[in-house]
């Protein structure tokens, strides 16, 4: 059975595309007996193969970075919003409101407060040793004992 050229041949568009630019379709042809001539093959198909483990590294290695910085920028936000309420919830208990939903003004205040988190956070962190340390000084005060005034005897 034969094909002919008027596009029953289903590959004929192929080996036309390939054969114009100058490459063959591997199996399409006959097969070469010279051996320079499959040398040279062999060893561009095992360029195009290092090329191509060469993309597919890059390739993985920059899914793995896109995959840290997620993880990495997740987990800033997540840090960013519990030192946000945190602060939030010792400011309002410190003034005592009830706690409120947040409102975020088109500005972008949410975002510059995220931002102030280590500052607040130092901040309790003084606060609470403050108080600590104040907690301290009138416990140890308590704790000593009242010089007593003892009876002189008389001789």
């Amino acid at each position: 059975m034969s094909f002919d050229q008027s596009g029953n041949d289903p590959l004929g568009f192929m080996r036309n595309l390939w054969s114009g630019m100058g490459f063959s379709i591997p199996g399409m042809v006959a097969p070469t007996f010279d051996v320079e001539e499959l040398d040279k093959r062999i060893k561009d198909m095992k360029a195009v193969e290092g090329w191509l483990r060469m993309n597919l590294s890059m390739l993985q290695m920059t899914i793995q970075n896109l995959e840290m910085q997620r993880t990495t920028v997740s987990t800033v936000q997540a840090m960013s919003k519990m030192a946000s309420d945190a602060a939030q919830s010792m400011q309002q208990a410190a003034t005592g409101e009830t706690p409120a939903e947040p409102a975020v003004d088109a500005s972008g205040k949410a975002f510059s407060e995220a931002a102030m988190w280590p500052w607040q956070m130092m901040q309790q962190m003084r606060e609470q040793m403050e108080q600590a340390a104040a907690a301290q000084s009138t416990a140890a005060e308590a704790s000593e004992p009242a010089p007593e005034k003892s009876p002189r005897r008389r001789k």
